[in-house]
């Protein structure tokens, strides 16, 4: 897979997030997008709208599925707690990252949830795929947003 085109798709759609912290993700299958979201929190005035969450959704709905097995999600920022257990419960095969969160990462930063070998179901996870660029992204945004 080239996890850099699908990255570049990911922050395609992060840049798209409005007002919303700029977080897109792409969930891939056989080599075709199947889903995409981006943060949507602010928007929806939801807690829960995470690009992630939204991507899996619907993805699972689009396949007529509940769990994602054969997936691929790419997201531009390491997934927080909420995230990363919803990728164990989902069932997805591997989650690949921008940006290394370090006040909430659950992917490696933190705490690295999806690799708990306690879990049945432990997806893949790759980090920093077009890291500078992801954290380029979230830079711009929060700076903007300070002034």
């Amino acid at each position: 897979m080239d996890h850099e085109f699908w990255m570049r798709r990911a922050l395609e759609i992060a840049a798209s997030a409005g007002g919303d912290v700029p977080v897109g993700a792409v969930v891939v299958r056989e080599e075709k997008a199947i889903a995409t979201a981006c943060n949507r929190r602010e928007a929806e005035g939801a807690p829960f709208a995470h690009a992630e969450l939204l991507a899996m959704q619907e993805a699972a709905k689009r396949l007529g599925v509940r769990r994602l097995s054969g997936c691929t999600l790419y997201v531009t920022l390491e997934p927080c707690p909420m995230c990363a257990g919803a990728l164990v419960m989902a069932g997805i095969d591997r989650v690949v990252f921008g940006a290394f969160d370090s006040a909430y990462g659950c992917c490696g930063s933190l705490y690295a949830l999806p690799m708990d070998e306690r879990f049945p179901n432990r997806p893949e996870v790759i980090g920093g795929v077009l890291e500078d660029e992801a954290r380029a992204l979230l830079l711009r945004f929060f700076k903007a947003r300070r002034r």
